[in-house]
């Protein structure tokens, strides 16, 4: 069995996002971590590879600094990892990230399933996952929350508002994972040493299977990004100093002054 999963080098907000001229993330210039749900996917993926026995095949597409992150999986387990990277790639938004992310999992053979994360915390559109599997005409399940491997299909508890799916599919199929799906492992000294033992495989625009340079990068990108900034830090507000009487009667007050109540 081959599981692809895709993960994704994500800022680390706690240290502040920084932005291009043009409104895109500055990714070389910020603190970086796997993203939460993506290491959620992964940790299924090796729980699949402990009980079953499969490959585990970590992709991520970025700059080169996010084969850092393709080292933490296979330090964590992961058997490969594949760097998708090239200029012409930059500046991507989802349905461009997800071109180039089929492209690339279409050159790997034999795929069994690709799981991915619910969404990125730097985006949080949860489109990526989903449109892979267009890419690829593969059926998906999406939200799990709970994930096992029972013959050539996929059964999974998907999370759906106050309830819960129960969904089976045949493989190959994509799943996408929430964070809650699991508590994932830590690397391990040896894992961290065998992971940096290893080679990374690189692919550049060129060894994208099936995908047109009109749908790649910023040029191929029909969202646009109309402005973007850090976060608005709030004021000291203000303070009063009122008997309780006077403090309800104040805080109504407001309340009315903004049509709140």
């Amino acid at each position: 069995m081959k599981i692809v999963v895709c993960v994704k080098q994500v800022p680390d907000t706690a240290g502040g996002v920084k932005f291009k001229a043009d409104g895109t993330l500055d990714r070389a210039a910020m603190l970086t971590i796997m993203n939460p749900d993506d290491k959620a996917g992964l940790e299924a993926a090796l729980r699949i590879k402990d009980e079953i026995g499969a490959t585990v095949v970590a992709v991520t597409m970025g700059l080169p600094k996010a084969e850092e992150v393709l080292r933490e999986a296979m330090a964590m387990g992961a058997d490969e990892g594949i760097l998708v990277t090239d200029r012409v790639l930059g500046g991507a938004d989802t349905w461009a990230t997800s071109t180039t992310l089929a492209g690339a999992i279409r050159a790997i053979p034999d795929y069994d399933l690709i799981i991915t994360g619910r969404q990125a915390i730097d985006g949080d559109t949860a489109q990526v996952g989903p449109q892979i599997s267009e890419h690829l005409n593969l059926p998906v399940i999406s939200y799990a929350e709970d994930l096992k491997v029972e013959g050539d299909s996929v059964i999974v508890k998907r999370q759906y508002d106050d309830r819960y799916h129960m969904v089976k599919a045949q493989m190959p199929c994509l799943v996408t994972a929430l964070a809650e799906l699991n508590k994932p492992r830590y690397m391990t000294p040896g894992g961290i040493f065998d992971a940096y033992d290893t080679e990374i495989t690189v692919m550049n625009r060129k060894d994208l299977v099936d995908v047109e340079d009109k749908n790649l990068g910023l040029v191929g990108s029909p969202t646009q990004i109309a402005r973007a900034s850090d976060k608005v830090r709030k004021g000291a507000g203000e303070v009063v100093n009122l008997d309780p009487a006077e403090s309800v009667a104040y805080i109504m007050g407001k309340l009315k002054e903004k049509h709140v109540i």
